[in-house]
């Protein structure tokens, strides 16, 4: 099991990672997040992102797909990948991580198994 730093910190250590965060939808604020680059500010971006995943849980409900969980939502930029991850485990209800990838430097396969695996170590 894994605190929120050790988390972020094995996040940061995927192959082209840029920045990553772990962001509460309902209130749009990073409740943590890691990355240092001048190309990602991560507060916008946890920002930002959060209205997406609102319109995809809105969605889902709109259509009734109550047997369906989202495992990651994918935005694929010119030079990078933006991958969301919402928790789904009880506690982590509410939360998604957001890991912002360097296309040039990133296996995305790779990047979402590991990513897969930080969720189901994460304390929160």
């Amino acid at each position: 099991m894994g605190n929120l730093e050790t988390s972020l910190k094995e996040a940061m250590a995927i192959e082209g990672t840029i920045g990553v965060a772990l962001v509460d939808y309902g209130s749009g604020m990073a409740l943590g997040a890691l990355g240092d680059s001048p190309e990602l500010d991560l507060t916008v971006a946890a920002a930002g992102n959060t209205d997406v995943v609102r319109a995809k849980m809105r969605t889902m409900e709109l259509l009734k797909l109550h047997d369906n969980e989202i495992e990651d939502i994918l935005i694929t930029l010119t030079n990078q990948y933006h991958l969301i991850r919402p928790l789904t485990m009880q506690n982590g209800r509410g939360l998604f991580l957001y890991l912002a990838l360097s296309r040039a430097r990133a296996n995305l396969a790779m990047a979402r198994h590991q990513l897969k695996v930080i969720e189901g170590t994460l304390e929160i």
